[in-house]
């Protein structure tokens, strides 16, 4: 049973392997190049290169004039950001983790979301709003959270979150040259940091010449007939994991990679499902009110007979804990997302 991404012979071209802050990084630098427009700002991102290596080497590159450490004012940098975008320029605004998105919501949800359509399509918002997202790595409530439905749920705002190298410079090429405002969410977990180590799928082949991937198109990553896995981020990779490890008891799973949220590929989940019957939605986000009940309604609204059994895994709805265990015990592991393909399967 295959287990390689729709992309994996384009990903295969080169032997060059890259983990994902490189790949990212290497977008950035692309699209720096070729438009004097694309500039970054944000905290901890000049001298430092991103907390999570985000934006590592840009500075020596490309100077203070186009790589800006910012004041701690969210406010003010992503409002910013949309004014530059509204004249003209393309920034990309690193906010350092989602969870405080809370004291610039109003730059985020009524200006960067909203702007293009109060002035009646007169302006554009150019902007790609980057941000870490995620836990399993023992950061407390603050610091850890995923918050994708948040950004998803208001109109206006394109949501992105790569699992993988090879998905992560292609979207970014992609979300930089977008006209509209794009949300970038990476999985710290991800990004193949020497202190937080990352699972061994998101380090893939990269090309070095820039490429795109289209938003909206979701990437089957393992193929199969028994149960559908919709997942995104960090859970792909728990996904695959637990389908593989099923596989040697015959119960062949099917893990689709969202990729973006806005736009969501609904038809690729909806042909899973027609051909499996079963769905599992996998998510690190809150169950309530989040991406797991969406994706859920709409194979209920467009292929509700063909749907048999439907589970979903995602955090409950508390804040994220601060000791090991306990976070440990609320972020679906690849034992839990086994466990539930089983139940489905039988």
């Amino acid at each position: 049973m295959s287990t390689e991404p729709q992309d994996a012979s384009k990903a295969k071209e080169t032997e060059r392997q890259l983990t994902m802050s490189r790949a990212m990084v290497e977008a950035i630098a692309t699209e720096m190049r070729d438009n004097d427009e694309v500039f970054l700002m944000g905290e901890d991102i000049a001298d430092y290169g991103g907390i999570f290596s985000s934006t590592t080497g840009l500075l020596d590159e490309f100077g203070r004039d186009r790589v800006m450490d910012v004041p701690i004012s969210e406010t003010a940098f992503i409002g910013a950001a949309v004014g530059a975008a509204m004249s003209g320029m393309r920034p990309i605004a690193e906010l350092m983790f989602v969870d405080f998105f809370g004291v610039a919501m109003d730059q985020i949800y009524n200006n960067m979301a909203k702007n293009t359509y109060m002035s009646g399509g007169s302006v554009s918002v150019p902007m790609v709003l980057m941000t870490a997202v995620g836990g399993t790595y023992n950061d407390a409530g603050q610091h850890s959270q995923t918050l994708y439905g948040t950004f998803a749920h208001l109109p206006g705002m394109k949501v992105v979150v790569p699992s993988n190298a090879y998905d992560a410079k292609g979207l970014m090429h992609t979300a930089i040259r977008d006209d509209d405002p794009v949300v970038f969410m990476f999985h710290k977990r991800l990004m193949g940091l020497g202190w937080m180590p990352s699972p061994s799928g998101p380090k893939t082949g990269v090309p070095m010449e820039a490429y795109t991937i289209p938003f909206g198109q979701a990437d089957v990553k393992r193929v199969g007939s028994d149960v559908t896995v919709v997942s995104l981020g960090l859970h792909v990779h728990r996904a695959l994991e637990a389908a593989e490890d099923l596989a040697e008891d015959g119960i062949e799973a099917e893990v689709i990679d969202l990729r973006t949220l806005v736009p969501l590929d609904t038809e690729t989940i909806l042909e899973s499902v027609k051909k499996t019957g079963k769905l599992l939605v996998v998510d690190e986000d809150y169950q309530s009110f989040g991406v797991t009940g969406e994706i859920i309604a709409r194979v209920a609204e467009h292929a509700l007979d063909d749907l048999k059994e439907v589970r979903r895994l995602a955090i409950p709805d508390v804040p994220i804990p601060y000791a090991r265990s306990l976070e440990d015990e609320i972020n679906p592991g690849t034992a839990d997302i086994a466990e539930a393909i089983r139940e489905l399967h039988e």
